[in-house]
């Protein structure tokens, strides 16, 4: 169910840097799955207000404000995380079998598939646009993905696209949001104390490196080209970001540990997850009305404060 918590926040609830148009303010709403209140994370939204997300070990889609179902997993599957979701509602995820291989699946329409990459051992999708192209990550010698991690593409007539070959020199890659025009971005790691975001625009690499971070992960785009994702600060402090025009605004939930975004749809509307009293909580943050334009503000006194969220990839 959803938590039934609702939090407004105005323009002081954004650090601003750079120039353009950024979000006036929030309201936020907090979702627990009741299926596991300790453990919800919520990964993508389309504009319907249709949510994927996942818990411990069960992967859900939500229409909101408190319509769970969840993604059912194959026959002897361990666990199953729903992470990206499109218009029609179709979702793309990765799930681990009996043998304890971590495959890739989309569910389009009634259809479940398992989608791997030839070659590789292990596999996750990570997000999926309206055409149906998904990108996500493989890895060809590393059995847990730990290590040799590439980000890829695959269309839907099931062509797959390298996108690691294009980014600079790096230890593990992943591309983890796609929008309709087919921008990824993404994130790759040069060595495993850092993690650079990126954009991928028809092959042509932008670094998104937020508040000049060690560690960043660009982490979902929508149709208007804003992107998102989390940042750790100088003090091992981690924000969730976003990104719109160039204008980059750390976000934070006030009271919790951690803020990760992890998904935002054409509507501005932002998802993703947040550590409160030791408990991965959801959070559905929708902008409040705001002004066409905002006047930069003076840096380093507004914001919500900041979080630490669970430190490493996700994934």
């Amino acid at each position: 169910m959803t938590s039934g918590k609702t939090l407004a926040f105005g323009a002081a609830a954004l650090l601003l840097a750079g120039t353009g148009v950024a979000r006036a303010g929030y309201t936020i709403q907090l979702v627990t799955n009741p299926l596991d209140t300790a453990n919800t994370m919520l990964l993508g939204i389309n504009n319907s207000d249709q949510i994927s997300g996942s818990t411990t070990s069960t992967g859900f889609t939500l229409t909101l404000p408190s319509s769970f179902a969840a993604q059912i997993a194959p026959a002897g599957s361990t666990s199953l995380t729903t992470v990206g979701i499109n218009s029609a509602g179709s979702t793309d995820g990765f799930y681990v079998d009996a043998s304890g291989t971590t495959n890739g699946y989309t569910a389009i329409g009634p259809v479940f598939s398992t989608v791997n990459r030839p070659g590789t051992v292990f596999n996750q999708l990570l997000a999926i646009n309206d055409s149906n192209t998904l990108v996500g990550y493989s890895s060809a010698t590393d059995a847990t993905g730990a290590t040799g991690q590439d980000a890829y593409s695959r269309s839907a007539g099931g062509t797959y696209t390298d996108i690691n070959g294009l980014l600079p020199s790096n230890a593990n890659s992943q591309a983890t949001g796609i929008n309709n025009a087919g921008k990824v971005v993404g994130f790759y790691m040069p060595d495993s104390a850092t993690s650079v975001g990126f954009l991928d625009d028809g092959g042509s690499i932008t670094k998104i490196d937020p508040f000049l971070s060690s560690f960043t992960q660009a982490l979902g785009i929508n149709n208007t080209g804003e992107i998102v994702g989390f940042y750790t600060d100088a003090s091992n402090v981690t924000h969730g970001y976003t990104d719109i025009g160039g204008s980059l605004a750390s976000f934070d939930i006030a009271g919790a540990a951690s803020t990760t975004i992890n998904g935002v749809n054409d509507k501005g509307q932002l998802v993703g997850f947040t550590t409160i009293d030791d408990n991965i909580v959801g959070f559905v943050a929708t902008p409040m009305p705001e002004p066409a334009s905002l006047v930069l503000l003076a840096s380093g006194v507004l914001g919500l404060g900041l979080l630490r969220r669970r430190a490493g990839a996700r994934r």
